[in-house]
C-alpha cells in the first residue's frame, strides 16, 4: 500500500486537531444557548408563580383563588401562545382546581418537592412544559401545592434546530478545513520538494553539485545548509578515498615491479650462485616492503572500521616510563623518559589506542634520528601532555600540513632512501581523532621534531 504523502499527513493531523476544537466550541455554543433559554423560561415561570401564589387562600378547608376570574385570562385559556398552566393539588396530589387551558390534562405532582426546588421539564399530552411546584400553607400548616407550568415547545424547537444546524455545519467545516490545510501544506513543503529533486540529481560522479541555499533562517534553510555540509564531507571523503586507492596502488606496484624485474632477469640465462643470492635478496627486500605496507594498510583499516575501546583512567607518567624502557630494549637506542611533574597525572583515554599512538611516534623518531629520543610527560593548569622529541633532520614547513596524509613522505626522506610506507602518522592521526586526543607537531630544519599529545 502506498503511504500517504507528507502534506496529506500534515493536513490530516491539523484537521483532526481543528475538528476537536470545533467540536468543543459547538458543544459550548449549544450548552450556553440551552442554558440561556431555560433560564429565561424559568424566570418567566418564577414571575408567574409569584403573581399567583398570593391570590390563593383557604375557605372551609378548600383551596381557592382569591379572584376566580384570573382563571379566565387569555393566557390560561390558549394553548399555542406561551400559555401558563396552573393546577392546585392537596397533600396526596389530588387535583382540587386547575386552569381551563389544561383541559383533560394534568400537571405532574412530585411528593416532597417544595418552593425551593428548581423547575423541571415534563410532558403534557404531546407537548413539553417547564413546571414548578410551590407549597401552599395556612397559618403555618401545609395544606397543598400550587403547580405552575409554561410551554417549552418553542424553546425545544429552537434547540432542535440549533442542534441540526451545528450537525450539518460540522462535516462541511471539516471538509473545507481539510482541503485548505492540504493546499497550505502543499505550499509549505514546496521548498522541500525542490531539495528532494536536486538531491536526487546528485550522484557519485557529481558530488561537487550543491542544493541551492534558500535565503531563510527557518528549519528548511537549516536543512539546506546541513545537506550541503554533508555533501562537502562526502566529497572530501571520496577525494581522500580515491587518493588513498591511487597511492596504495602506486606504492604496491613499485615493489611488485622490482620483484618481477628481478625474477625475469634470473630466468633469462644461467647465473652464478652469488648472482642468484643477490637477486633473491633484492626480491626478498621487495616482499618485505610489500608485507610491511600491507600490515600498515590493515592496521589503518582496523582503526577506521573497529570500535575504539572504552576510555580508561590512565596514569601517564608510569605508562610512558614503561614504554620508554620497552623501546630502549627493542631498538637498542637511547630513549629517555623525562617527567616534568612530581605527582601522578591521570587522564581518560583508551589505553590500547594510546599505546599504538606512542609506539608509532617512537618508531618514527628512532628511524629518522641517530641521537636521543626524549619522552616528556607533564601537566599544565588544566591538561596533561606527552611530548615525543627527536634530534633528526626536522620537517620542512611545506610538509608539516601533509605528514598525516596516507602515503605522504617528505621528498628529502625519499632522497635519503629511508624505508617506510607513509602510513604510520596516518594511523596516529586517526587514533587520536577517535580517542579525543589532540595531536600537534613542531619542527625546524636540522633541529628535530616534537610531537605533542594533549589530553
Amino acid at each position: 500500500m502506498k503511504g500517504r504523502s507528507y502534506k496529506e499527513q500534515i493536513a490530516r493531523r491539523l484537521t483532526l486537531v481543528t475538528a476537536l476544537i470545533v467540536m468543543v466550541v459547538f458543544a459550548i455554543i449549544y450548552l450556553v444557548v440551552s442554558f440561556t433559554v431555560v433560564q429565561n423560561i424559568d424566570k418567566e415561570l418564577e414571575l408567574e408563580t409569584q403573581k399567583h401564589v398570593g391570590q390563593i387562600f383557604l375557605e372551609n378547608g378548600v383551596i381557592k383563588f382569591m379572584h376566580k376570574d384570573e382563571w379566565q385570562e387569555q393566557e390560561h385559556q390558549q394553548i399555542q401562545l406561551n400559555p401558563i398552566f396552573i393546577e392546585i393539588v392537596d397533600l396526596e396530589g389530588n387535583s382540587m382546581d386547575k386552569s381551563p387551558n389544561l383541559r383533560n390534562n394534568r400537571l405532574k405532582y412530585f411528593p416532597g418537592r417544595g418552593s425551593d426546588e428548581d423547575a423541571w421539564t415534563i410532558k403534557i399530552g404531546d407537548q413539553e412544559v417547564r413546571q414548578k411546584q410551590i407549597l401552599l400553607k395556612n397559618k403555618g400548616e401545609l395544606e397543598g401545592y400550587l403547580l405552575v407550568a409554561t410551554s417549552f415547545e418553542d424553546a425545544s424547537e429552537l434547540l432542535s434546530k440549533l442542534r441540526l444546524i451545528l450537525l450539518v455545519l460540522y462535516p462541511g467545516i471539516l471538509i473545507s478545513l481539510y482541503l485548505i490545510m492540504l493546499y497550505l501544506a502543499g505550499k509549505s513543503i514546496q521548498p522541500i520538494q525542490k531539495i528532494i529533486h536536486k538531491t536526487n540529481q546528485i550522484t557519485q560522479s557529481s558530488l561537487d553539485e550543491r542544493v541551492p541555499i534558500l535565503d531563510r533562517e527557518d528549519e528548511i534553510g537549516q536543512l539546506t545548509r546541513s545537506i550541503n555540509e554533508l555533501l562537502d564531507r562526502l566529497e572530501q571523503s571520496m577525494i581522500r578515498e580515491k587518493q588513498f586507492t591511487s597511492d596504495a596502488s602506486h606504492e604496491l606496484r613499485t615493489p611488485l615491479s622490482v620483484l618481477r624485474g628481478t625474477l625475469e632477469v634470473l630466468i633469462r640465462k644461467p647465473r652464478t650462485s652469488e648472482q642468484y643470492v643477490e637477486k633473491i635478496q633484492t626480491a626478498l627486500t621487495s616482499i618485505d616492503r610489500m608485507s610491511s605496507m600491507i600490515d600498515q594498510l590493515l592496521a589503518l583499516a582496523r582503526v577506521e572500521k573497529a570500535n575504539i575501546s572504552p576510555k580508561d583512567e590512565v596514569e601517564i607518567i608510569s605508562f610512558v616510563e614503561e614504554l620508554a624502557d620497552q623501546a630502549k630494549l627493542e631498538t637498542g637506542r637511547d630513549v629517555q623518559f623525562i617527567p616534568e611533574s612530581s605527582v601522578p597525572i591521570f587522564v581518560h583515554v583508551s589505553e590500547k589506542s594510546l599505546q599504538m599512538i606512542l609506539n608509532n611516534l617512537i618508531q618514527n623518531a628512532v628511524k629518522y634520528t641517530q641521537g636521543t629520543v626524549n619522552l616528556v610527560v607533564g601537566k599544565t593548569d588544566r591538561e596533561g601532555y606527552i611530548l615525543v622529541k627527536d634530534e633528526g633532520p626536522g620537517i620542512s614547513q611545506e610538509s608539516l600540513s601533509k605528514i598525516f596524509d596516507p602515503f605522504y613522505r617528505d621528498p628529502e626522506v625519499l632522497e635519503k632512501v629511508i624505508p617506510g610506507t607513509g602510513l604510520g602518522l596516518a594511523i596516529v592521526k586517526k587514533l587520536a581523532l577517535e580517542t579525543g586526543v589532540k595531536i600537534s607537531v613542531m619542527s625546524d630544519k636540522e633541529e628535530g621534531s616534537t610531537f605533542r599529545l594533549t589530553f
